[in-house]
């Protein structure tokens, strides 16, 4: 899984939190996990996704704050993380995210 650069699970209906584990897919370029019913907040160790452009997290349950090791991938490095989106009006604080359902 080392070299898995895109991860769709949208849509899916998946219920739980999003894993730490995640976090370990050094050449993860995509993660789209909107529209579940994802719960808990969001792990830190999505920041260690340095090859992370997009990150889609809307229509789930989350809540808390979007870490800095998260927002950190939109300035560090070149600022690969260009487009993330979760729901920030409502159930999770994001200062740095692009957009905001």
């Amino acid at each position: 899984l080392s070299s898995l650069e895109t991860l769709f699970l949208f849509g899916n209906q998946l219920i739980g939190t999003i894993p730490a584990e995640l976090g370990a897919l050094s050449s993860l370029r995509e993660l789209r996990l909107y529209d579940n019913r994802l719960t808990g907040t969001i792990p830190a160790e999505l920041g260690a996704l340095s090859s992370l452009e997009t990150l889609v997290l809307q229509s789930n349950n989350l809540s808390g704050s979007m870490p800095s090791d998260v927002c950190n991938l939109r300035t560090t490095n070149g600022g690969l993380l260009f487009f993330l989106v979760v729901d920030c009006k409502s159930e999770v604080a994001c200062s740095c995210c692009t957009a905001c359902f």
